[in-house]
């Protein structure tokens, strides 16, 4: 999650076929008996199976569909005890939605969203999530079309705070331990020491129950149109000590491509754990230091993240992804106050061309690239990159975790607006599509473990890393959302209410905080977009945002050409490229690059596995292409791995280590120290 500073109708059911597949209406004998399946096709050929955008790049860019008529609402065909099964592959709301695994439930969307899944077309993008969103298969408008989303936060990448809320039996059988569960990292090693729990499978179950696919059909049904989805680099692979379960989140971000196109959402992949660290904090797999580009180890890290990127991007980039991963925000919260801001630029800058050699220029090819401020003010990034194709400044504007006050929640009605709204509308002209990442109800700090697990709160004076925070008060009247009066839950709305106006597009932090299991009870309301919806503090239709501020300082569309990818030709002028060298000129806490360890690109790319689509009841007639994996063939060099004659240190090993020396001989073998574990120093939040 963030740090602490305070600044901070259209929808075509589906379009002309490019390829409409013939009838196939068996004459004679069977007509009677085949009544109801003949008029189900009816429907699924002639009206659902428009626009079959399988697999070509020309639709995944086209964005060009016509209205055909209005979304039929189709029921669930679940009482046929015959071995194969005839399912209703679209419907809008009330009708029927038949799950991977036959189970059935009915579907609540009243602003006209269409579901659409058939498992012989299963990259059919005809899908909308509400009339005003534009389907998959037609363009989304940046800075005409708001983004509004959620996060899908502590899924793929585990959060002590979100999951001791979520799934309090993660964490709350280790936090006692010698070494307590602190972040992924020490739960991992708990956990794979734990067999009588089922050791690390314990993470899967997770994965499988916490988000399922009517998490996004409710989504849908809420009115928003995107989510975030933080993935970690261990969905990709681990090396030496690392303890995380490898690969396994990947099969379920695959399912959350597969939900999300059956609901018509976008999705923001956020990399949001990097090797070795990027700012030292619980999300980022490993509270204490920070390790990926800084300290000795900081480049080699860095390569190694830039791998993964570039793995990511090869796989998000083929057509048959294209529209529905639409977003790749490259890296989660750098802290350029700790590892520098040239060095952060030249990074985001490396990521850039990594993403844009994979894809292509221009809407339709690959993901909009977003970079997070890395805790620097808007401003900062004005002209950033410029003439670079589809960017986007991802901020995260929290104002629970400064300075803490006991004033109701009513005297935050304005507050968005004032503290946030004039600096969007300017970076939205002097950088292009600016976003919130993050951004959540909370004005404090109040909920458990909202600051790491046994890290105390500011709120009510026990926050360890920094003791300066005087008691405020208790944090009951905050957390003890059933006590909630109707002026209460009001005055929250108004808050959510401005903050999405002023933020324009936005992703709010989090979509579902679970039950605490000691309580029995969501212990941190301000976060949960889904309780908040329940209990009636959220805004059931969030189109009611708009004009919240009064537009005292609108931005005018639209963006650039080259930021909405309508320049073909747009690329970065040669003196752009000079002013962040890579690699950087020094690595804080390491020294020279020269002098420090690094990787060649010598190793096996590890591609990212295709999804693979299974129906219960239901046996496919057709066998669709699901790409490779890797989206530009020409590119083949190798990952980066260990120099045989060179000596590396552990890649979480901190900056307090001077660098191997020698470096690298002809007789040197690799030394990687094993780690005894030491209670993790607090990397601080950046003051700004």
């Amino acid at each position: 999650m963030g740090g602490n500073r305070y600044m901070e109708e259209k929808r075509a059911m589906y379009a002309s076929p490019k390829s409409k597949r013939k009838m196939l209406l068996i004459a004679g004998a069977a007509a009677a008996a085949v009544l109801v399946i003949v008029i189900v096709l009816g429907v699924y050929f002639g009206v659902v199976k428009k626009n079959h955008d399988s697999s070509t790049a020309s639709n995944v860019a086209s964005g060009d569909s016509s209205n055909s008529g209005s979304s039929s609402s189709s029921s669930g065909n679940s009482g046929s005890s015959s071995t194969q099964k005839t399912l209703a592959v679209t419907g809008g709301d009330g009708s029927t939605v038949t799950m991977e695994d036959g189970t059935t439930f009915t579907y609540s969307n009243p602003f006209g969203g269409t579901w659409y899944w058939d498992i012989n077309d299963p990259f059919n993008n005809g899908a909308s999530a509400q009339s005003w969103s534009p389907a998959l298969n037609e363009t989304f408008n940046y800075g005409v079309d708001r983004i509004r989303g959620v996060n899908l936060g502590g899924w793929l990448t585990v959060e002590p705070y979100s999951h001791h809320l979520v799934a309090p039996a993660l964490f709350e059988p280790y936090v006692n331990d010698t070494v307590p569960a602190v972040d992924e990292w020490t739960l991992s090693q708990s956990m794979a020491a734990d067999t009588s729990r089922g050791g690390l499978t314990q993470l899967e179950t997770h994965y499988q129950t916490f988000i399922t696919e009517q998490d996004f059909a409710q989504i849908a049904g809420a009115g928003l149109n995107y989510v975030r989805i933080a993935l970690p680099f261990w969905a990709i692979e681990t090396r030496g000590s690392e303890p995380f379960l490898e690969g396994t989140a990947w099969k379920y971000f695959l399912k959350a491509i597969q939900w999300a196109r059956k609901y018509g959402i976008r999705i923001n992949l956020d990399y949001h754990a990097l090797p070795g660290s990027q700012n030292g904090w619980n999300h980022s797999g490993k509270l204490g230091s920070i390790n990926m580009l800084m300290g000795p180890m900081g480049l080699a890290n860095a390569q190694r993240s830039l791998d993964h990127i570039r793995i990511i991007a090869e796989f998000i980039s083929q057509p048959e992804y294209s529209s529905v991963v639409t977003m790749f925000g490259i890296t989660n919260e750098p802290q350029a106050s700790a590892i520098g801001n040239d060095q952060v630029q030249a990074f985001y800058l490396q990521a850039y061309e990594v993403v844009r050699k994979a894809s292509g220029v221009g809407a339709g090819n690959g993901p909009i690239v977003s970079f997070h401020d890395a805790f620097l003010s808007r401003s900062d990034w004005a002209g950033f990159l410029p003439g670079a194709d589809r960017i986007s400044l991802d901020s995260h504007p929290y104002l629970c975790f400064s300075t803490q006050s006991s004033a109701p929640i009513s005297s935050y009605a304005t507050t968005p607006c004032t503290a946030w709204g004039a600096d969007v509308n300017s970076s939205m002209s002097n950088f292009g599509l600016t976003q919130a990442g993050e951004f959540s109800n909370a004005v404090t700090d109040c909920g458990l473990w909202v600051n790491g697990v046994n890290q105390g709160i500011r709120y009510e004076g026990t926050y360890v890393a920094d003791p300066s925070f005087k008691s405020v008060g208790s944090c009951d009247s905050w957390t003890d959302w059933q006590a909630y009066d109707q002026t209460t839950k009001d005055a929250i709305k108004q808050f959510a209410l401005a903050s999405m106006d002023s933020l324009q597009n936005w992703f709010f932090w989090t979509w579902k905080i679970g039950n605490s299991s000691v309580t029995g009870k969501v212990e941190s309301p301000a976060w949960s977009y889904s309780l908040g919806l329940e209990q009636g503090w959220m805004p059931t239709d969030p189109r009611a945002a708009d004009g919240t501020c009064g537009n005292t300082s609108p931005w005018t569309p639209p963006l650039a050409a080259n930021q909405l990818g309508n320049d073909k030709s747009a690329s970065l002028a040669s003196s752009v490229s000079a002013s962040y060298p890579w690699p950087p000129s020094t690595i804080i806490g390491g020294g020279v690059p020269s002098k420090l360890p690094t990787y060649t690109p010598t190793g096996a790319i590890p591609t990212l596995s295709a999804p693979t689509f299974t129906q219960s009841g239901v046996t496919a007639t057709a066998t669709p292409t699901p790409g490779s994996g890797w989206e530009n063939a020409s590119d083949q060099a190798g990952l980066m791995v260990n120099i045989a004659t060179c000596s590396y240190l552990d890649p979480w090993i901190g900056t307090t280590v001077n660098p191997p020396s020698p470096l690298c001989s002809s007789s040197s073998k690799r030394r990687e120290p094993a780690l005894e574990y030491r209670e993790p120093m607090i990397t601080a939040m950046p003051v700004l």
